[in-house]
């Protein structure tokens, strides 16, 4: 959200513009703010909240004592087939034995304990001097009640973040500061309302276009400012965003997606009687808002700034030429998007292709073609935002060029006299 687009020098729009823009931002921000405080959802119900007989510590291994693997049941110590038509391989060495952690926090500061380390398939490798997170398990059968559970990524998420913001702001400066607020704005957003509203029972597809219309607002002036080619570009996102949605429902509908697609989006089906189908509409809504305001703003200032340099053209001209700027950008974001989605996607493509599917069946089974239909309402709703934009930036550069003209022959400057010529100076 909120691309660092430069406006360069800000040019006030024409009177009819700004009412025009008023006209249409001020009812959506009423109804926006309207909708947020009615669905915004209460406090959060505790019953998601661990369990009191069990509680998290930090740690750091200081010694690992390694010990042979037990032999798996159907698994010989070779990695003989296992009996369920595939060879399993055999554990790791490196993940079989003890660990000793000294405990950083809680009651018992200091203490090293000694745990076993996880050796199941797909656990972690952990190595002396790791800094982990052990669960303390009151209940626990035996005379051990700690469980090595995770590594502790809290100082190195922080140094990413770090990096991230000393970027942002030294690259961008003002408006690098100013687009981490955005950010921020919208993390709140998705984490305080959206996900919390749709636990609560509200409609997700609702709860995303409150959510998205509450971001755009607030991202988009706050990262480019309160000008007409902003407001432009909010208009052409909620028009684009509106075609987004109308068309996934109507994909969803024809191909009869239900949403579930994997362990956890039928829990939420079962446990908590969430819509699915509305779920997969609210995602490719957020989803799709990421790259519009990216379109939009681009557009928007892109016709403002071919209306500057090239004051003769008029609005056939400048949509023309904004157009080709919005077909390569198109071209690229496209490739940007399917790449994307391919990328979030690559265990699940490996396991396709180690089970030689045909392609028929893999591209028609629920789980590709709900990321098909994701892929291709968002591209739509990409193409249609640079025709729509483009066209509101023309028009209010046209009208905005037709006003000053208008000024200019109310009022005509006296011709300027001509200085009285300099005395010759002793150095002449």
């Amino acid at each position: 959200m909120g691309a660092g687009h430069d406006h360069g020098v800000r040019r006030p729009g024409s009177p009819g513009a700004v009412r025009a823009c008023l006209a249409v931002i001020v009812p959506l921000a009423v109804v926006t703010l309207a909708a947020l405080v009615w669905m915004w959802p209460d406090a959060p119900k505790a019953a998601g909240a661990p369990s009191p007989g069990m509680s998290k510590i930090h740690g750091k291994v200081v010694g690992i004592v390694l010990k042979p693997c037990p032999k798996q049941v159907g698994l010989g110590a070779e990695g003989e087939p296992n009996g369920t038509g595939g060879t399993a391989p055999p554990p790791d060495p490196r993940k079989c034995g003890d660990a000793q952690i000294e405990l950083t926090e809680g009651l018992e500061k200091g203490r090293v304990i000694t745990t076993p380390l996880p050796s199941g398939p797909g656990s972690q490798r952990f190595e002396t001097g790791d800094k982990v997170i052990v669960l303390h398990l009151a209940d626990a059968p035996g005379d051990n009640p700690y469980q090595l559970s995770d590594h502790d990524r809290s100082g190195p998420l922080w140094l990413v973040g770090a990096a991230f913001v000393l970027a942002v702001v030294a690259f961008g400066r003002w408006r690098g500061l100013t687009a981490l607020v955005g950010l921020a704005v919208t993390f709140v957003l998705l984490l305080k309302f959206l996900i919390p509203a749709v636990l609560a029972g509200e409609p997700p597809l609702a709860a995303a276009i409150v959510c998205a219309a509450a971001i755009m607002l607030a991202v988009l002036y706050l990262t480019h400012g309160f000008t007409v080619p902003t407001s432009i570009a909010v208009i052409g996102t909620l028009a684009s965003l509106t075609l987004t949605g109308l068309l996934a429902w109507a994909a969803i509908g024809l191909t009869h997606l239900s949403g579930i697609t994997d362990e956890s989006s039928f829990n939420l089906d079962l446990s908590y009687q969430i819509s699915t189908q509305g779920l997969l509409l609210a995602s490719i809504i957020i989803g799709s808002l990421g790259v519009l305001d990216d379109v939009t703003v681009t557009q928007a200032v892109t016709v403002g700034e071919l209306a500057h340099a090239n004051p003769a053209y008029r609005f056939a001209e400048l949509y023309r030429a904004g157009a080709r700027v919005g077909r390569a950008h198109i071209a690229s974001v496209i490739n940007t998007i399917i790449l994307a989605y391919a990328g979030a996607s690559l265990p699940l493509l490996l396991l396709f292709s180690i089970g030689r599917q045909p392609l028929g069946e893999v591209l028609t089974g629920s789980v590709v073609a709900q990321e098909i239909v994701r892929s291709v309402a968002g591209t739509l709703g990409l193409i249609a935002a640079v025709p729509i934009t483009t066209a509101l930036a023309a028009l209010a550069r046209t009208r905005n060029r037709e006003a000053e003209a208008e000024v200019v022959e109310e009022v005509k400057p006296e011709r300027p006299r001509r200085a009285p010529a300099a005395e010759p100076s002793f150095w002449d």
